[in-house]
């Protein structure tokens, strides 16, 4: 199946499914479409044959860790950050980068730990750095679930800037953790040793460089939409932006995701004030809303229909239902710690900690990132926990956040 027929065959699923949730199931739309993926996928694993092959062609010819990661990541990630408000962020910086990096370590550890010995429990055989590559894809909370559904949620507006500014950048920084853990993975056979320089110097090369790159691409952006006044030429601006920007990041091996936040937060900021028109605003946004809305009913297609690729092993199953209350304790914890100390020189609602751990959402990052993983029993297996928290979170979480932020703010 070549690439043009597959994104055909995928373009028109997405619309049918995203038909299907409007008439029918009237759910949100990213948790529609993908629950209709999965439902799909399901009766295709019943029915076989050649509709089932051609399925798995499908998913051959636009593999989800390529295709976001490489690709739908840049415009999602600064279609997020376009209409986040920079002075609600600085408000909140010191919380928001405590979540994004001590949360992300914390959670990481917890769960990978916990995940160690559950499998070992269970008679599976796990070595402990592929648990932590576990804890380190499933910790981030995913900024493409998490910025749509917040929006619809009815969540106090406080929070929402607090939980969409932690996913914005605990997603790169989870992103170079996974990194580094996989680089140790991948030596001798899982037991490299590395120091704590290297391992630091190649943290700030990738978070730092990231955002760094970012604000620089962005300033370069923001000089150029400032000189122009026509609102195409000025989206072609922000089209180079994302896809120039996400490549150069990759090449200079810095974070792309960190590097479109930034950019994103810079031209959805300072320049949309100062460097664009009201006409010129108007098309931008509309574009880059219909970018984001496109990108995300595609990719959650794209998570339903990836059940065809998971693995059943004994055991398997069982692990990742153990798995997911695991990784809500880990998120209680590694938000409720910080957040206690921080409480001591700042005012949190006292809702803010059980909804951000409600309210923080695994998505397509977690479930491409383990398909990234290199063949062999332990990619099989971390793909089918990730799988299952992230179909949890996606459906159980992500329906009922706006009831549960109702009742939690109500007391």
């Amino acid at each position: 199946m070549g690439l043009f027929d597959a994104m055909g065959a995928l373009f028109t699923l997405t619309a049918l499914f995203a038909y299907l949730n409007y008439q029918y199931l009237k759910l949100p739309t990213p948790i529609g479409v993908m629950l209709a993926g999965l439902l799909f996928s399901l009766g295709l694993v019943l029915v076989g044959g050649p509709a089932e092959a051609w399925a798995r062609e499908l998913l051959g010819a636009v593999p989800l860790e390529r295709v976001l990661m490489q690709g739908m990541l840049a415009f999602l990630l600064f279609a997020g950050a376009l209409h986040v408000n920079l002075d609600d962020l600085k408000k909140r910086w010191v919380t928001i980068l405590t979540l994004a990096t001590l949360g992300v370590l914390m959670s990481t550890f917890i769960v990978g730990t916990g995940v160690y010995y559950l499998a070992g429990w269970l008679g599976l055989d796990l070595p402990y750095l592929y648990a932590l590559l576990f804890g380190a894809l499933i910790s981030p909370t995913d900024p493409i679930a998490v910025l749509g559904l917040l929006k619809k949620a009815g969540v106090p507006k406080d929070l929402e800037t607090l939980i969409s500014g932690e996913s914005l950048f605990n997603d790169g920084v989870g992103v170079v953790v996974f990194a580094v853990i996989l680089s140790l993975a991948a030596d001798h056979g899982g037991h490299a040793q590395a120091s704590l320089a290297a391992v630091t110097a190649f943290f700030l090369q990738e978070a730092g460089g990231g955002l760094i790159l970012g604000l620089l691409a962005g300033l370069l952006a923001f000089y150029l939409l400032k000189r122009t006044d026509d609102y195409s030429v000025e989206v072609l601006i922000t089209l180079a932006l994302v896809t120039g920007g996400y490549s150069l990041a990759a090449r200079l091996h810095t974070s792309g995701p960190l590097a479109m936040v930034a950019a994103g937060l810079l031209i959805g900021n300072h320049g949309r004030t100062l460097a664009m028109s009201e006409r010129t605003r108007e098309h931008l946004d509309t574009f880059w809303e219909m970018t984001d809305e496109i990108l995300n009913a595609l990719l959650f297609v794209l998570i339903g229909l990836e059940i065809l690729l998971i693995p059943y092993t004994p055991g398997y199953l069982e692990l990742a239902a153990l798995s997911i209350p695991l990784v809500l304790t880990a998120r209680f914890v590694s938000v409720g710690l910080p957040i206690s100390v921080l409480r001591l020189v700042r005012h949190f609602a006292s809702y803010t900690v059980r909804l951000m751990t409600w309210g923080g959402l695994r998505g397509g990052i977690s479930v491409a990132l383990a398909l990234s993983l290199p063949p062999g029993s332990e990619r099989d297996l971390i793909l089918s926990l990730t799988y299952g928290v992230v179909i949890f979170s996606v459906l159980a979480q992500g329906l009922t956040i706006g009831k549960v932020a109702r009742i939690a703010t109500s007391r």
